[in-house]
């Protein structure tokens, strides 16, 4: 499951012919479940389950549990790309 969260950050230069802007864009996934199967009888032991498939809609409760192996999509590992896009321009 992919999920895509833009963050606009606008800053200005001290002339006043010329703007920069700078977009961040982050996209996050979620990976291999991380949770601990075996905790209750102090081991430790993982279900194999790779990545995170929602099993309803974003933004419903069924959209935050992992249809492969069941667990919350907390127990997954979560890795977060970042993105700067600059848009600078400058009027003559």
């Amino acid at each position: 499951m992919r999920k895509r969260q833009v963050v606009l950050r606008r800053s200005e230069e001290s002339s006043r012919d010329s703007v920069a802007s700078s977009f961040t864009v982050r996209s996050v996934r979620y990976g291999e479940c991380q949770k601990n199967h075996a905790a209750g009888v102090g081991g430790y032991a993982v279900d194999g389950c790779r990545e995170f498939m929602a099993s309803g809609d974003e933004g419903t409760t069924a959209g935050l549990t992992c249809a492969a192996c069941g667990c919350h999509r907390n127990f997954h590992r979560r890795q977060v790309g970042t993105e700067v896009v600059c848009d600078c321009s400058s009027s003559p």
